[in-house]
Order: C-alpha cells, then sequence, then structure tokens
C-alpha cells in the first residue's frame, strides 16, 4: 500500500466555489482517501509539503483529436497508420504535461491507445476514444476531394478519423463495430464542417432515423452519442432523436439552447481551434475554402457560450485542435476567460467533464473515494483563469492514478 500526504495546500474541489484553505489530500494507491485539515497525515504516509500551491482535479479535455497527424485532414488519411499512432503517442503525453489527466477522442483513437496509456507504455491521460466517427457520404468526416473517388463504394471509405455509413442498417453496424472494439461512446457527423471539402458548414447530415440508429446502438451499451453539429437546426434534431453531446455549436440560437437544456445534454464548444487555424492554418496546409469556414464559425463563437450559460445548458470543455496546432490547447482558458468566470470554467473542465464522461465522482473532483487524478500550480487560477493557460510557467505537478507524472516540488 502507498500513502501521500499532499500538505498545506489550497484546494479547489472541481464545483465548490469554497477554496479549502491549508489542506491536506492523503492518496492511498490511485485514490484519493482523505481531504481534511492540514496536519491530518497517517503516520506511514509521505508527507510532500505543497507550500501553500494551489490543488485540484486533472483537466478533462472532452474533444480532441490525437491522431491527427496533419492539420489538412484529407492529407492526414495519407499519413500511414503506423505514423499516426506514433504521432498520437507524442500528442497524449504533451497533453498530460500540460495538466490534462483525462481525454476524449472524438474521432480517430482506438482501443491499443486508450491500452498503451493505461498500462505506462507511454506517459499519457486516460483515453475516452470514439473509434472511427460516422458520417453520410460527402459529409463532415468524408474527406475525399470532390475530384476523386468518382463512383465506387462509399462504404469502403475509412479514414484517420471517420468512416461512412449511408442508411439505418449500415449506421447500426457501423456503431456496433466501434463498440464491438471498445469505443467508449459513438461519435456522428449531423451537421456540415469547417475541415471538410465538399460540404458547406448549413448542411443537414443523416436523416433522424440514421440519427437514432446510432443512439439506439449506443444505449444498448450503457453510453451515448456525441454529435458534430453547428446550426441550431441540426442541434435541435440532435437532440430531439436522442443525442446526449453536442461538440462545437458555433452557430446554436435561443430556441436549441433550451432544448439542450431542458434535455439535460452537453454543448463542448472549442474555440480554440478557430483561433490556431486563422492564425497558423493556411502555412499548415489549410485550404481557402476551410479558411473562409472557419471564419464564419469563428465570429460568433462567444456568442453561442453566451446563449448557452443563460439558458443553462451544461457546458463542457474541449479543444478540437489538429495536427501541429496541439500546442495551442491550454488557450482555451483564455479566450473563454472573455464571458466566463474563472470558476465556470474550472468546472467545465472538470466536474462538468467528469459528468459527460460518465464518470462523476470519480473523475474531475477532489473528494474521498475519487482517483487521484490532481495537477499543482502556482498562484489561484479561480481568480486568474491565465493561469492555466501557461502550464510551462504555472505547472508544479501532474499526478494521474496516484503517481506523479510532473514533479517540480519534491525535485526543485
Amino acid at each position: 500500500m502507498s500513502l501521500i500526504a499532499l500538505q498545506h495546500c489550497h484546494v479547489f474541489d472541481g464545483s465548490s466555489t469554497e477554496i479549502l484553505e491549508d489542506a491536506t489530500v492523503i492518496i492511498e494507491d490511485n485514490r484519493i482517501r482523505e481531504v481534511g485539515d492540514s496536519g491530518t497525515a497517517p503516520q506511514l504516509a509521505k508527507r510532500i509539503d505543497l507550500k501553500g500551491a494551489f490543488l485540484m482535479p486533472g483537466l478533462i479535455d472532452a474533444h480532441v483529436h490525437v491522431c491527427a497527424a496533419q492539420v489538412n485532414l484529407s492529407a492526414n488519411d495519407e499519413v500511414p497508420p503506423t505514423m499516426r499512432a506514433l504521432i498520437a503517442c507524442k500528442s497524449m503525453e504533451a497533453s498530460l504535461q500540460r495538466g490534462f489527466t483525462s481525454l476524449r477522442d472524438a474521432g480517430g483513437a482506438d482501443w491499443v491507445l486508450a491500452k498503451a496509456s493505461e498500462t505506462g507504455l507511454i506517459e499519457g491521460p486516460r483515453l475516452f476514444f470514439s473509434g472511427s466517427a460516422l458520417s453520410q457520404t460527402g459529409g463532415h468526416g468524408d474527406m475525399r476531394a470532390p475530384q476523386k473517388y468518382r463512383g465506387g463504394c462509399a462504404c469502403a471509405y475509412v479514414g484517420g478519423i471517420s468512416r461512412l455509413a449511408d442508411g439505418e442498417d449500415a449506421v447500426r453496424l457501423a456503431a456496433r463495430e466501434e463498440l464491438r472494439q471498445g469505443a467508449t461512446q459513438i461519435k456522428i457527423m449531423a451537421s456540415g464542417g469547417a475541415s471538410s471539402p465538399t460540404d458547406p458548414i448549413a448542411m443537414l447530415q443523416y436523416t433522424e432515423t440514421e440519427i437514432r440508429a446510432a443512439v439506439e446502438e449506443a444505449r444498448r451499451w450503457d453510453t451515448y452519442v456525441m454529435a458534430h453539429a453547428y446550426t441550431g437546426d441540426a442541434i435541435r434534431r440532435c437532440v430531439k432523436n436522442g443525442v446526449r453531446s453536442i461538440e462545437h455549436g458555433n452557430l446554436i440560437d435561443e430556441d436549441a439552447a433550451q432544448a439542450l437544456a431542458s434535455a439535460n445534454a452537453y454543448i463542448v464548444p472549442t474555440l480554440v481551434t478557430y483561433a490556431a487555424l486563422a492564425e497558423e492554418g493556411a502555412a499548415l496546409g489549410y485550404d481557402r475554402i476551410s479558411i473562409d469556414k472557419i471564419a464564419q464559425v469563428r465570429e460568433v463563437g462567444m456568442r453561442s457560450i453566451e446563449i448557452c450559460r443563460d439558458a443553462g445548458v451544461n457546458i463542457g470543455f474541449g479543444t478540437d485542435l489538429l495536427g501541429s496546432l496541439q500546442h495551442w490547447q491550454s488557450r482555451e482558458f483564455v479566450i473563454r476567460g472573455e464571458v466566463l468566470s474563472p470558476i465556470e470554467i474550472l468546472r467545465s473542465a472538470t466536474s462538468m467533464n467528469a459528468a459527460l464522461l460518465q464518470r462523476r465522482g470519480e473523475l474531475g473532483c477532489v473528494a474521498p473515494g475519487a482517483l487521484a487524478d490532481l495537477i499543482v500550480v502556482k498562484g489561484d487560477p479561480t481568480r486568474d483563469i491565465g493561469i492555466l493557460a501557461r502550464p510551462e510557467e504555472n505547472l508544479l505537478a501532474v499526478i494521474k492514478d496516484g503517481r506523479f507524472y510532473k514533479d517540480h516540488i519534491t525535485n526543485a
């Protein structure tokens, strides 16, 4: 049995506005045993003095694409699978060093990557993966250039992050196959997007029957569907047919937000990816059509968060960064800081995302019985959210499953 006592720290528990001052957190093996006043440490525990630093749950990014080796997703299809996997390992390791102890992959990752992190083959976060995202032909997951692949069987296309499935039966089969291979949730493409070469953003994708087929199959496995959807119309269709998690949602309206709130569903905005693509996308191979699409959704991104907050929607935290842009991950905090309070943002990245992952009480909190996924930072992010945007300066320790993966405290 391993016992660690983290002493003399300020604790944000993942949800409360009350900060526990001068506290001690006891870790037994890979779980939190006790949260109490400083000085209450077992005799046999290894005592670590945090000297007033800030302790909080490990961060959760609920929308990543660790296998997106290239910013241009059509070009990503041409990257050999082994190379994509190697790049994914590096991406996951870098995320952990930025304080993200859990990731939800929105298309591309698989059981092997999740197992590699779980067993310590790589030093990465917990990975909740969707397998290949499901898309209709000509939808957001169809990365084939319009001048190529004339005729033939669309169902034969399986890209770096997605696969095609048309019709209720094909969607059921594809969802069952991803679940068979261990997917922790199913991802569908329910509207147009910026990264795909042929579909307008406002385009509604998948019929309601197809959406329901994916939802029904996910529910059989006691899990859920996450859906790429930008517009109010696309969001309403998804919620009506049982989708639990809406991704992006930049063009949401008040009516769609009310529908989300009434269904107790979630939205995961990903604002940082639009800033990164606007600044670096063209130089990294993003085509002109996609750059124009990015401008269309970036302008309304902030307003979408305000609409959802005012409607009482569950707002998660995601980034959706591709290829070499993944180093922007922590900047999502300061972008959201323009419209949300630090506590609202911290909850999104911890307890709210834990509930979305169906791991409430185990992840995203500092409480007895929770998994010991924790970070230690300089300063108080409940007052200055920008602290988390600079992990290279302010992140003192990263603990996942009771083990230190970054330690600038005892190694100082």
